[in-house]
Parts: structure tokens; sequence; C-alpha cells
């Protein structure tokens, strides 16, 4: 259960607020009483996206600019005197990553360097927690689940730009950080679902795109193995583990897997025939043949460290992830409700598991 004190009027900066994972931080940072700011580009990745369809604009203090610009960095942190940072802007795909590889390399790891420069200068700053990938390990693609010490690296751009970034926070960490007393961690996280991500190449975002419209999704890589999880799983994480290192920054400092239950590393057709039931009627789906980039079969994160030194653990099974996700886009496509409300009730029924775990 996260501590309200350490939240209530405590001024939190988050990169990439506008993105999936961003939106829903900040809609939970602002919940618990954080004053949040954020620092995004010019305009949502995606549309429609979550932060503009639940207006969050109206209850954070929104600032754009590209991370890769170090004065824009410097002077929003000046500005806005954060005492927690949240650092998740990212380009945080794949195929993207093909496609443009110094922009992926620019932003993740020129961008990440902007960011602590600019937070080592401001002396309001006392946490700090990068948001890495599960993809920042050398992927050996066997039955193990990776723990914090093992190798990094990455197959392809995107996934190698994350494993230079553990890199770079590590060295900061050691270099700058560490004497200050400023906790600085790294967050690895595996295959986030949930409602209000509109991202290219995403799964359910393909999928409830096309079956709102009566068109047929179209996947890739059926049988390979991903560790799916629901979006406030890691959230929680990265809000447990900045509480842990507000406290002792020396002691939680370094890199923490925030993975799924055992039980939900599930196929990529696992998931699409669970998200066909919940969505109901007949939606249809297929496999492609055409000829893909590389993307990882199997991959799996062990966070018995998370589980023992931050009482953090899932919540969620497979089947419930999927579940409160197609719940979410249903709501948008189909029933037009109150969609903030309805995810703050997301927010706090999930609040409400870690209260009586």
């Amino acid at each position: 259960m996260l501590n309200q004190e350490i939240w209530n009027n405590n001024k939190v900066l988050v990169t990439g607020h506008t993105g999936f994972k961003g939106s829903w931080l900040s809609l939970w940072l602002n919940q618990i009483g954080a004053n949040v700011s954020g620092l995004s580009l010019v305009e949502p990745v995606s549309s429609p996206s979550m932060y503009m369809v639940l207006n969050i604009d109206k209850s954070v203090k929104d600032d754009r600019g590209d991370i890769i610009q170090p004065d824009i960095c410097f002077n929003l942190i000046k500005k806005a005197k954060p005492e927690i940072i949240f650092h998740m802007a990212a380009q945080p795909l794949v195929r993207e990553s093909y496609a443009d590889p110094l922009t992926t390399y620019n932003t993740n790891v020129i961008g990440t360097a902007n960011i602590l420069e600019a937070a080592r200068r401001c002396e309001s700053v006392k946490t700090i927690v990068v948001i890495t990938t599960d993809k920042c390990y050398e992927n050996v693609e066997q039955d193990y689940a990776y723990v914090e010490t093992d190798p990094l690296g990455g197959h392809d751009p995107y996934s190698s730009s994350k494993a230079c970034v553990e890199h770079l926070v590590s060295a900061y960490y050691r270099s700058f950080f560490k004497e200050k007393g400023v906790g600085l961690a790294t967050a690895r996280a595996g295959n986030v679902i949930g409602g209000g991500d509109w991202s290219a190449d995403r799964l359910i975002p393909d999928a409830v795109k096309a079956w709102s419209k009566n068109e047929k999704l179209i996947i890739r890589y059926p049988q390979s193995t991903r560790p799916w999880q629901h979006v406030l799983e890691p959230l929680y994480g990265y809000l447990t583990l900045a509480e842990h290192l507000w406290n002792q920054p020396k002691e939680f400092s370094g890199s923490w897997n925030f993975g799924p239950h055992q039980n939900s590393l599930k196929t990529v057709q696992d998931m699409v025939e669970l998200a066909v039931q919940v969505w109901g009627g007949s939606p249809e789906w297929e496999s492609s043949n055409d000829n893909h980039l590389h993307e990882a079969g199997l991959l799996q994160l062990n966070s018995d460290k998370a589980r023992s030194l931050l009482d953090w653990k899932p919540r969620m099974n497979f089947d419930k992830a999927v579940i409160e996700t197609i719940r979410w886009y249903k709501e948008y496509y189909l029933n037009k409700l109150d969609l903030k409300k309805f995810t703050l009730n997301q927010i706090t029924e999930y609040k409400s598991q870690t209260a009586h775990a």
C-alpha cells in the first residue's frame, strides 16, 4: 500500500506524460495528491490518445519539448523544481527502431542523459526512477527468467538503446547522485497492456481498432510468448520503488524487475483468443505469413528482488489483465460513458487489492 504522506503536495515530474503509461501514472499521481508536471513532445504520439480523451491536461502542468535538446530539459526542471522524477519519455517501439535507429538512440540514450544532467543541477530532486524495459537483457530465448544481474544487450536498436540507458544510469548514479544522497533506479517491465494504448504495432490496440470497425485483425508471431501484465502492475512497482528511494536512497538505487505472474506468460494467440471472448460478437483474426523483422520469441522476468525487498508482487493474473483491458476499450468504442471516472475506478479497485494483500 502506498504511503500517502510521501505524495501529498509533493512535486513530481513525469516525462512522457502524454503517452500510454505516462497518462495512467499522471492520473494516479494526481489521485493521491501529488503536484504533477509533465514534459512530452508537442503532440501525443497516437491519435486518439488517452491523455486527450481523459482531459488529463486539466490536472497536470503541461510542458512540451524534445528531450534530445538539453536546454529544454534544464529549463523545465529548473522551473518545475521536482522532488521526484519518473523518466518515461522514449521511442518505445521495436519496429520503429529498425526504421529510424538514430532517432531511437538519440531519444532513449541522449535524452535520458539530458534529463539526468538537468536533474543533478537541481537541488530539489531527491528521487529518480528511469523506466527501461525487459528487452534490455541479452536474450538467449531459453526457458529462463532474467534477474537484474544478468548481461544486458539487445538484437534490435530499441533493445540495445535501453541496455545503453541502463549503463548510463549506473554511471550517473555512481559518479554524481550517490554522493548527493539522491535515489536513482531503473525499472524493467514486460509487455504492458491496458486501456488507452493506441500505439502502432501493439497487439491489443490493433485488435480493438480492427474489431470496432468490423475488420479482421492480422497478427504476427502467434506462438511467441510474452510476459503480459496490466499497466497498473508495473506502475504500482514504480511508485513503491520511488517511496523506498525517497526513504533510503543508497539501499534501493539500482535496477529492478517488475514482471507478471508466471501464468501470465502466454502466447500471442492465447491473448487474441481471450480478447475475442471478452469483446463479444464475432471478431475475426488471422496470422500473417509475411516476412517480419526480428522480435524476441521468448522472454521472462524474475521479480524476486522486488518481491523480497519492496514487498511488491503482481495482483492480476493473465485473464484478469485481459478482461480489464478489453473492458476499458469497450467503454470507449461501444458504451461512450464517463471514461475518466471508469479509469479512476480501475485504479481505485487495484489500490484496494494492494491494501488487502
